[in-house]
């Protein structure tokens, strides 16, 4: 299963614990995640259901590519992490 963890900044609006979720792609995983929390899902996503500009996420170490649809692949293995873009100087 895939684990997917949010950062200490995001769970601070939400309590959202890391977890391992049965999901195929990156969209699959959100909305488990949002059936048991559903007040993360307007913090994650916009209301075109793209993830918000604010929010970085990785899949197994990498940006992901399909901010959109969601539709990065997840394998058994993979680790996601959701956290707060930074900006400013």
């Amino acid at each position: 299963m895939a684990h997917i963890f949010f950062a200490a900044s995001i769970q601070r609006h939400v309590a959202t614990p890391e977890r391992e979720i049965d999901a195929r792609t990156l969209g699959e995983a959100f909305e488990a995640v949002f059936s048991a929390q559903p007040r993360l899902r307007g913090y994650i996503l916009d209301d075109q259901g793209a993830l918000r500009r604010h929010l970085s996420v990785f899949v197994d170490g990498q940006p992901v590519r399909d901010r959109q649809h969601l539709s990065d692949t997840l394998s058994e293995a993979s680790r996601v992490y959701v956290v707060q873009a930074l900006s400013g100087g």
